[in-house]
């Protein structure tokens, strides 16, 4: 089976043809304009710049894609469409160009939670026989934790209940003057912190909520940062921050969010309900922080548990992981007709494709 996978649901355009024989995916092609160009002058995505951008550049990126897999479209089987959640007018775009191509064509048009998705990533590169595991999703808008069967069935253990780490990540990158977005600069920095034998780390709040859920807060944590960057400018009468100082807050910080998030993934994997796990995915945007994948894999080699993590082209938004996650849809019998609309919230998400489950059945 071939599918096309169309992903738009923030500031990247991505398209992607996939190929599946069995459990193994066949990446033909993968395509991701990005916008971080445009966006990085105003220090974060700017939505309806976002929806613009996406507007100039979907065309040629799923053309591109086509192109590249060495298929044409009439090979394809299916269109896979990002259509929840993220940037409603960004969706739209992927939605629309995907609705009209899928008709016109008479192919298959599979909708696609994006959070799904960034899961699916890691079955691009590895096969799963086991079909029930554990996965920790850390992205710019996401930070939750999975219990996932049947390689679609999801059940919510724990998230964020403000902002998600990947947003703390690019905020703290901001305040410390670092380009946008934030996230491979901070993680060289707190590198360079480990590295130094002459850090002394801050203490801040951890993001791991102080109850027995699994859930993550990371608003405090940011706003601690923002008050220990004005405390230092004003007790030392400047407005620059001296390296060694943002090596120190980037390390600190970097540390408490690895600690907080290893808190909460331990404290669920010890719970009797889910010591019979032997599989943990670790996907999302902040899943290539390599400080990140360091403590997960503690975590997971403490507890004797197979931590999976995609490679760090397939960690960022894609269009092979809409593609990847459409398939397990498509197995299903999830399919969307023309009436497709885009969806900025995960609960909407979640209701449109229990919906479709429903008429299938």
């Amino acid at each position: 089976m071939i599918i096309l996978g169309i992903e738009s649901s923030c500031d990247e355009t991505a398209a992607s043809v996939v190929q599946i024989d069995g459990n193994r995916f066949s990446v033909k092609s993968n395509i991701v304009s990005s916008q971080i160009p445009i966006h990085s002058l105003y220090g974060g995505v700017v939505p309806e710049i976002a929806s613009r951008a996406h507007c100039e550049a979907i065309s040629n990126v799923v053309e591109s894609a086509i192109n590249e897999s060495g298929t044409s479209l009439s090979d394809i089987d299916a269109v896979a469409v990002t259509f929840a959640p993220g940037l409603i007018g960004s969706l739209l775009v992927g939605v629309g160009f995907a609705k009209a191509l899928a008709s016109s064509t008479g192919k298959a048009l599979i909708p696609v939670d994006h959070i799904k998705a960034h899961v699916a990533a890691a079955h691009l590169e590895h096969e799963f026989d086991d079909q029930y595991y554990l996965a920790l999703v850390v992205s710019g808008g996401h930070t939750s934790l999975y219990e996932v069967i049947n390689n679609n069935e999801y059940t919510e253990l724990g998230s964020t209940r403000d902002d998600a780490c990947g947003e703390a990540f690019d905020k703290v990158g901001r305040l410390l003057g670092l380009p946008y977005p934030g996230g491979a600069a901070m993680d060289k920095l707190a590198a360079e912190a480990f590295g130094s034998t002459d850090t002394s780390y801050i203490s801040f709040p951890s993001p791991a909520v102080n109850d027995d859920s699994y859930d993550y807060s990371f608003s405090g944590l940011k706003t601690a940062v923002l008050n220990y960057i004005n405390n230092y400018k004003q007790k030392n009468k400047t407005d620059v921050i001296p390296e060694d100082v943002k090596r120190q807050i980037a390390g600190s910080f970097t540390k408490t969010i690895c600690e907080g998030i290893s808190k909460k993934l331990e404290n669920l994997i010890i719970h009797s309900k889910y010591k019979g796990v032997k599989k943990l995915i670790l996907a999302g945007g902040v899943a290539a922080n390599s400080h990140l994948r360091k403590a997960v894999s503690s975590v997971c080699i403490k507890h004797k548990i197979e931590l999976i993590v995609p490679s760090i082209k397939y960690c960022g938004d894609n269009g092979a992981m809409t593609a990847a996650a459409g398939y397990y849809n498509y197995l299903e019998g999830i399919k969307a007709d023309s009436y497709l609309n885009a969806y900025a919230s995960d609960e909407a998400s979640h209701i449109y494709l229990n919906s479709l489950k429903e008429k299938r059945i």
